[in-house]
Parts: C-alpha cells; structure tokens; sequence
C-alpha cells in the first residue's frame, strides 16, 4: 500500500485502467470494513452499548473523510520532511484529474482514496478498548484531534518516500506498524487516563450476539483482501502473494487461538472463532508480501496463540480493555512486524534500497525500532489527548448513565424494540372478564404479554 513502493515499480506514464479498476474495488473493500468492525464491536457488548459501538465506528466514516479531504492526504503523503508531509495537497488542491501516483499507472485520486479507507479504520479500531463509557462528544473530538496528531504523520512515517522509518528501512506493507500497533497503543493510553467500567472484574459483561460478531468477523475477513493485496498498488504476482497469504494466515491463527482457549479453557468457542480469526489479519498485514505462504501460516498460528494470551492480560495488570483491541492490535501488529525479520524470504519488501529479499538480524533490529517508536509515541500522546479532553470536558458518561446505558442516554435509542416484539405490549380487551377475586378484578380489563 505504501507510497513508498513507488520507488521500486517502474515508470507508468499512461493510465493503466486495469490497476485502476483493482484499486477502486479495493478501496470498496478496504471501506467495507469499517461497518464490518462496527458489527464485530457491536455484538461483543450488552444490549445497553450496541447502537453507541456502532455510531463509534459509523462516526469515523464522516470525520475522517473531511480531514483527510482537508488537510490528511497532504501531510500524510506530501513530499516534505521525515515527519510530515507538506501543504500543496490542502483541500486535495494541485491534483489534476488525470495526474497519476508515480511510478504508478493509477490516478492519485484513486490513490487517494484507497489511503482515506486506511485513515477511516484506524481511529474506529481504538473504540472497541473504551466500550460502554465514553461520551460520544468526547470520542468525536478525540478522534479528530488523534487523526491530525498521530495517524496522519505515522502515516507518512512509514509510507511516504521521505518517512523517517522508511528511509531506515522498515517494512510495513500494509499497516502492521501505522493501523495496529498504532491504534492498539492509542487504546492503551486512552483506558489507562479514563480508567475501568463499572463493575469490570464482578458484573459479568458477556457479548449480546455472537452471530453479529460472526458476521463482522466475516465483513473484515472479506474486507481485507483489499486492504492487503490493494495495498502494492497492481494486480500483479506480488497482489497474488499478499492475498494468499492474507488467506492462510488468518486460517492458521483462528485454529492456533481454538486451539489455546480448547486446551485452557476446555472449549472451542464462536467468539474464539472471530478473534483468532482477526488476530491472523492483524500479524500478516505487514508481512504479507514479503513471506511465503509456508511462512505465512507461522505467522497466523504464532499470532493466534499469542494474541490469544494476551487478552487475559488486562486481569492481571487490572487496566479495561473492553474488547481486546490491545490484545489483538497491538500484540497482533507488533507479532507480525517483528516476525518479518524471522519469515521474509523471496517475497517483496519495502525499503528505500529497493527489492528486499529474506530477513536477518538486522532486519529484525530495524523493524524494532520502527514497532518502539511507532508504539511510544501513539501510547503518548494519545493519552495526552485524553488527559486534555476529559479536564476540557469530560470523557466519560456519569456512573448512573453508565449503568443506565449508554445508547439511551447518548444517542435516545436503543438496539432492539422489545416492546414492539412483544416484551411489553399492553391489550385492552373487549368486555372486562368476570372475577369474584379483586386481584384479578383489578387487572381484568387489560393483558400484560411477558
């Protein structure tokens, strides 16, 4: 995905329309995401938080898109320095309409768009760790000013021609390092300022329906296709690798995770499904081009049983991660970029040097540093967003609007009409019916349904 393979592909000075049309259909994929994890989010909590995980990730869909049209493509991909791109792109200004991305035959509107899609997600992924108690206000504002601090330039860190961590030579093909150990990290300074739900560790707060985990576990698994093999820009052999692999290691970490919860738990679980099956995505995303498939089922299956592990971690350590994302993120993101330096052979890597062939040693040390920075710094200053946001004007519901619901009291609806279905509809009948006890006298001219 990254720009940055705009320095190892040759010259297109013609439109491809091929390349185009895949990068369109994978920027439609890439976009489908985001209602996929709003689902897979959604049906991991209780009834009382459903709507509110939803409008979470439907919020990004909006914000982002108009920073991204103002000012996001430009400093995420802009020439400028090794930390921020420049400003001749504000308001998507001084691209013509048939100027294309170069070294590339596709136009840099489609480019563009493809990388809004991978803006979009980002900050949704983060909402899943604060389910159940922020306000959704404070999550608008926090997402805007995060975008702008942090997704924006890590973007260009990693991925533009210029990015400091490109030029060093670290390998994110397509958001190991910029989408999930970004957002997992963002998620774990976040919780650690807002601190735990009521009742986490005694109340239980089991999902409310497994099928609509299922069902966004499938949407992202579908999805990221695009996000994957879109993100080399062509559909050629290199795109083939990365949907292949994208294939097998997420396969792979949906049996490794069964398999650790079947032996420590004692079951195989739907929830377990979705999980492994994400935590696979996750891994490979940034070693996808550069692994064989051999080594693409070692990544999903090391990752699957890691991040599987990892989620039980918030217990011991007593910070609430509501749905995981720092156990599946950022565990997940920093897996499969660190495993690059162990798996990478005869694949496609992205480094300022060009072709990249095998990892190493010194492969593994860069992609350290590029995980250390990337992590530290969204860790940071997303909780020194957090921090300002919540004494500006509070980040979290009260307790009783919390124990209330959050989707009543921020968005005055709720998921399911149970009323409506029957749960407690009232029926006036036509004659009183005759009673001689007043019990029963008094409740004969109307029918309460259960």
């Amino acid at each position: 995905m990254a720009p940055a393979i705009m320095t190892l592909a040759a010259d297109a000075p013609k439109l491809d329309t091929g390349n185009t049309a895949f990068m369109l259909l994978s920027a439609a994929l890439v976009m489908v995401m985001t209602p996929g994890l709003a689902f897979f989010y959604g049906g991991m909590v209780r009834v009382k938080s459903a709507l509110n995980m939803l409008m979470m990730s439907f919020i990004s869909l909006g914000i982002i898109t108009i920073l991204w049209t103002l000012y996001g493509f430009s400093f995420a991909f802009d020439s400028g320095n090794g930390f921020m791109g420049g400003t001749d792109w504000l308001g998507m200004r001084n691209i013509g309409i048939g100027e294309l991305w170069p070294g590339y035959g596709i136009p840099v509107y489609v480019f563009a768009v493809f990388q809004l899609m991978f803006a979009i997600i980002t900050p949704a992924l983060i909402s899943g760790a604060l389910a159940d108690r922020v306000k959704f206000t404070a999550w608008a504002l926090f997402i805007t000013l995060w975008a702008t601090v942090v997704y924006f330039p890590v973007a260009h860190w990693v991925w533009a021609s210029d990015g400091w961590l490109f030029k060093y030579g670290v390998i994110d093909f397509a958001g190991g390092t910029a989408v999930h150990i970004n957002a997992g990290a963002a998620a774990l300074g976040v919780i650690l300022v807002i601190g735990k739900r009521v009742g986490f560790k005694r109340d239980p707060m089991r999902p409310h329906s497994l099928p609509l985990v299922m069902l966004g576990a499938g949407l992202l698994w579908f999805g990221w296709f695009g996000f994957n093999a879109g993100s080399w820009l062509g559909a050629d052999g290199v795109a083939a690798v990365a949907f292949t692999n994208t294939q097998v290691a997420t396969a792979a970490a949906m049996l490794g995770w069964l398999a650790y919860e079947k032996l420590r738990h004692g079951s195989f679980t739907t929830l377990g499904a979705a999980s492994g099956a994400v935590s696979g995505l996750v891994a490979i995303t940034p070693a996808c081009g550069s692994v064989s498939p051999l080594g693409a089922i070692a990544v999903g299956l090391i990752a699957g049983v890691l991040c599987a592990a990892a989620v039980g971690l918030k217990y011991k350590f007593g910070y609430d991660d509501s749905l995981d994302v720092v156990g599946v993120h950022m565990v997940g993101g920093i897996v499969g970029s660190l495993l690059i330096g162990l798996f990478a052979t005869g694949g496609v890597g992205q480094t300022a040097k060009g072709l990249f062939y095998g990892g190493g040693v010194d492969q593994l040390g860069k992609q350290a540093v590029g995980v250390g920075a990337v992590l530290g710094y969204s860790l940071v200053a997303s909780a020194v967003l957090a921090k300002l946001i919540d004494l500006v004007m509070g980040f979290r519901v009260s307790e009783d609007d919390e124990v209330t619901g959050i989707d009543q009291i921020e968005h005055a609806e709720t998921a399911y009409d149970f009323a409506g279905a029957g749960g407690g509809t009232v029926r006036t009948t036509a004659a009183p019916v005759p009673s001689t006890k007043s019990s029963e006298a008094g409740a004969s001219d109307k029918k309460v349904d259960a």
